[in-house]
């Protein structure tokens, strides 16, 4: 069983199934919700162009054999030096196996090495699984988590990026180890 990351675009046809699963999923949690309160839905609110290098963001598939089983984005936030995360995805029948926190993982390895050192993220109401993922992995939440469920509708978090030995040598060394 082979594993990687690639970097792509939304755009790409191994990307679909991302795609697609991503949108059923907000459509199956969220339905019409965001439409009823005047926005986009979920999936329409962000062009594929905001997720390239050329304007601060990437967008990583992880492929297992040639397909894709996880995937996720940063694009970049107003806030100087910060990454937004959107888009972090596992295959339905590949979860429970660690793979949104090797995204995470990634996408934040990523964020270094296009320089930025804060993570910006929100997640919705409806998504009790991100929540314990973005807090299992550090992420400071920005709203009181003490209040009663649905008191918000998104949900924002937040990480410093501070490079570790691990961490700088996958987001420095590496890439510099493959460039010689």
């Amino acid at each position: 069983m082979s594993e990687l990351f690639v970097y792509t675009t939304p755009l790409d046809p191994l990307a679909r199934p991302l795609v697609e699963e991503l949108s059923y999923e907000y459509e199956s949690r969220y339905g019409d919700f965001y439409e009823r309160e005047g926005g986009p839905r979920e999936m329409e609110k962000y062009p594929a162009e905001l997720f390239s290098p050329p304007e601060g963001g990437n967008f990583v598939l992880l492929l297992r054999d040639g397909v894709a089983i996880g995937g996720g984005a940063f694009k970049r936030h107003p806030d100087p030096g910060t990454a937004e995360v959107k888009r972090v995805w596992t295959h339905s029948a590949e979860r429970r196996q660690g793979l949104a926190r090797r995204v995470v993982q990634e996408l934040e390895a990523q964020a270094l090495r296009q320089g930025y050192t804060r993570i910006y993220l929100t997640t919705g109401f409806r998504q009790p699984e991100a929540v314990a993922l973005y807090l299992g992995h550090g992420y400071t939440a920005l709203f009181d988590r003490s209040a009663p469920e649905g008191t918000y509708r998104s949900l924002p978090f937040e990480k410093t990026l501070v490079p570790t030995s691990s961490a700088f040598a996958a987001a420095v060394l590496e890439p510099l180890a493959r460039a010689a």
